[in-house]
C-alpha cells in the first residue's frame, strides 16, 4: 500500500513507520542492559578492561616533552588539539615491566577535574561480556599494585580484570607525581 504524503510531516511519519517495521531484528533494550562493554587493553601479561565511560578516546603514542622533577612513570606533556595532556606510563606506575610492545596506545581520561593520558602496551578494542558473568573478586594472578583498582573480572579465552580508571585517577599515589 502506497501512502500519499500531503505535507513534509506526513512524509516523515510514513518513513518512521516503515523504519519501525524493518527494525524487528534489532536487539531489544532488555538484551542491551544485560551486556557490559568496555575497552580492552594489555599491560605485559595482564589483560584488563575499563568501563567505556572512563575513556574519552584512544590515541597512538604522541610526541611529548619530558618534565623535570617528576616520578619516572610521568612520561611528559603532549599537545592534544591545543590542550596540554599529561602522559603517564600506567605500567610504570603499577610496577609492571614494559613489554617492548610496538603498539603502545594512550587511553585519554577526560573528567571535570582531570585530563590525563595513560600509556598502555596495547589496546584490544571494544569487549562485550554478559553482566551475569562478572565475578566481583579480583583474579588470583592480579599484581598487588593493581589490586586496589580491580573491581572484579570476566573469564573468557583468558581472564579480563575490570580496571577502574576512576579509582586510579582519584588515588593518592597517582596524584603524587613530584619526586
Amino acid at each position: 500500500m502506497r501512502v500519499q504524503a500531503r505535507t513534509a510531516f506526513d512524509l516523515l511519519l510514513a518513513i518512521d513507520q516503515r523504519s519501525r517495521a524493518h527494525a524487528a531484528g534489532l536487539p531489544s533494550q532488555g538484551s542491551h542492559l544485560r551486556t557490559w562493554s568496555g575497552i580492552g587493553f594489555r599491560l605485559a601479561e595482564q589483560w584488563l578492561v575499563a568501563p567505556m565511560e572512563d575513556i574519552a578516546e584512544v590515541l597512538r603514542e604522541p610526541q611529548f616533552s619530558r618534565l623535570p622533577g617528576v616520578k619516572p612513570w610521568v612520561l611528559g606533556m603532549a599537545n592534544l588539539r591545543g590542550r596540554l595532556l599529561p602522559i603517564m606510563d600506567l605500567g610504570g606506575l603499577l610496577d609492571v615491566e614494559p613489554s617492548g610492545a610496538h603498539q603502545r596506545r594512550v587511553l585519554v581520561v577526560d573528567q571535570p577535574d582531570i585530563f590525563v593520558g595513560l600509556m598502555v602496551d596495547e589496546v584490544l578494542g571494544l569487549q562485550h561480556f554478559s553482566r551475569e558473568s562478572l565475578e566481583r573478586a579480583a583474579p588470583l594472578q592480579i599484581r598487588a599494585a593493581m589490586a586496589p583498582f580491580v573491581q572484579g573480572h570476566f573469564q573468557r579465552e583468558q581472564v579480563w580484570s575490570v580496571f577502574s580508571l576512576q579509582a586510579l585517577v582519584r588515588s593518592a599515589e597517582f596524584r603524587d607525581v613530584a619526586l
